[in-house]
Order: structure tokens, then sequence, then C-alpha cells
């Protein structure tokens, strides 16, 4: 994600390459999940609900994404990131 920002694309494309990003690092994860069996049937419905969800977010997201000034975008998009490392950290420590 740094090398994106880094290389200065505007919002539209950094979303975009993100997302193929996080599509591709899930899809990947999925495959190696079902090679050790730890993805089972069960696990379908939570999973199709999760993705239902995801997809809401996004539309949402597009939408205030519109509405955002280019360095606003930014600012946002680093304030999300930091509490997002804020969060993983501090859930290690617990």
């Amino acid at each position: 994600m740094p090398y994106l920002q880094a290389i200065g694309l505007p919002k539209d494309e950094l979303v975009q390459a993100l997302g193929l990003s996080f599509t591709v690092s899930t899809l990947a994860l999925a495959v190696s999940l079902m090679g050790v069996d730890a993805f089972t049937p069960g696990l379908a419905l939570p999973s199709a609900l999760a993705v239902v969800v995801a997809l809401a977010g996004m539309r949402l997201g597009q939408a205030v994404r519109a509405r955002l000034a280019p360095e606003a975008f930014r600012l946002c998009f680093f304030v999300g990131l930091l509490a997002l490392g804020a969060y993983l950290a501090g859930r290690g420590l617990v």
C-alpha cells in the first residue's frame, strides 16, 4: 500500500489497485485454507454474509469517495490505516 500511495495514483485508481491487491491476497488465503482443510462447508454461510456486508461497505465507500477532495481522501485513508494498525497492535498486547 505505501508503494501505491507513493507513486501518486489518483484516488480512484489507488482504490482500484488496492481492491485488486486485496482480492488476489484473499483468494490466495482461501486456497491455502482449503489446502489444509480449514475452510469447511459450515463456514460457507458466514462467509457469504461477510461478502454481502463487504460489498455494501464498498458501495458506501464509493459514494463517500466521489464527494471527497483528493487531499481529504488521502487524510482519511491514512487515518483509517493508522486506526487499523493501532487496533491490531492493541489486540496483540492483550
